[in-house]
């Protein structure tokens, strides 16, 4: 689950009427399973959604949620490697992290904060809150354009009594085409973190049968993107091979700020397409932002290895910067 979903669900497990506390990695050393800013939320029942550790120190971390709900006030942990006491509680990776622990509750993390929090992410606004990282207690919260990290913030003197969540929206995959490929290429999109939106004016192809719990819109793309409007943290793909419906939503895409433009097609077909491009106006800079044949080519055939293929091109884009 996302950061989005984790918020959001602490927010629905706290309108429900549970007691809820958030887990934050405000800190790592040397090797670490979860980045700073991962979060884990848990009810007062157990339940349990996130991972601050990928496993090796949630059973320590749950108990300390459930004693701060006790409680109402937050605390730090801190985790290191275990020594030879094969059962205590360490990070057998050999890093160590600090989590913070703050429950949902006035002298923590105040229920209209979070509920704020929630929001804006389901907006796609981006944010801050700013915690004392000792005791969770909320020092400030702030919308606007809060960078990508979250982090301790430090004074001059380097002191690291304050921790800065910040939250940017998540990535998102627009479709265009309700096809075979995307059958396989949504699950696994949102498996990395994506929100996923399935555009096909053809609404046959784009049931919930097909795409349980998407985002599912039968307008045609280019008023679709209009509805959407793909940011910076967007990735478009072409998939019907029908430039009656493509062509108008990458002419859409081409005018966002969507830092992915993928494209189904033989090059051949990407040639031919460009044309129309460039009759429709596009210069040869605007069509370098295609990435077509979509995909990298690892010799996919059926489907699911080409949407696998998708996938890899995306990430490679948003982590290096341009296609591998």
């Amino acid at each position: 689950m996302t950061n989005t979903s984790l918020i959001q669900t602490a927010q629905r497990w706290i309108v429900a009427g549970h007691g809820v506390a958030l887990a934050l990695v405000i800190q790592t050393w040397g090797s670490s399973p979860r980045p700073v800013g991962s979060v884990m939320v848990v009810r007062d029942d157990m339940t349990v959604e996130g991972s601050v550790s990928g496993g090796c120190v949630e059973g320590a971390v749950i108990d300390a949620a459930l004693d701060s709900l006790a409680a109402g006030t937050g605390q730090r942990l801190d985790f290191g490697v275990a020594d030879a006491a094969a059962w205590e509680v360490g990070l057998s990776c050999g890093g160590r992290i600090a989590v913070l622990v703050t429950p949902v509750a006035a002298d923590g993390l105040p229920v209209g904060d979070l509920a704020a929090l929630a929001d804006d992410m389901a907006a796609r606004r981006a944010g801050a809150m700013t915690l004392d990282a000792t005791t969770g207690a909320l020092i400030d919260a702030v919308d606007g354009d809060a960078g990508d990290d979250a982090g301790p913030a430090s004074d001059l003197s380097g002191d690291e009594s304050v921790f800065t969540f910040r939250h940017v929206p998540p990535r998102r995959l627009v479709v265009i085409g309700g096809v075979h490929i995307t059958q396989f290429l949504a699950p696994m999109a949102r498996q990395a973190g994506y929100d996923v939106a399935v555009i096909d004016p053809r609404a046959v192809f784009s049931t919930e049968d097909r795409f349980p719990g998407l985002t599912r819109l039968t307008a045609w793309p280019d008023e679709a993107l209009a509805e959407l409007q793909p940011d910076e943290r967007t990735a478009i793909v072409t998939l019907t091979h029908d430039p009656k419906i493509d062509d108008p939503g990458l002419q859409a895409a081409l005018a966002s700020r969507a830092f992915y433009i993928g494209c189904l097609g033989s090059r051949r077909t990407h040639a031919a397409r460009c044309d129309r491009l460039r009759e429709a106006g596009f210069a040869d800079d605007d069509l370098a932002r295609l990435n077509g044949p979509v995909g990298l080519d690892i010799g996919a055939r059926t489907p699911a290895e080409i949407a696998v293929s998708i996938l890899a091109q995306m990430i490679a884009v948003e982590r290096r910067g341009a296609a591998a």
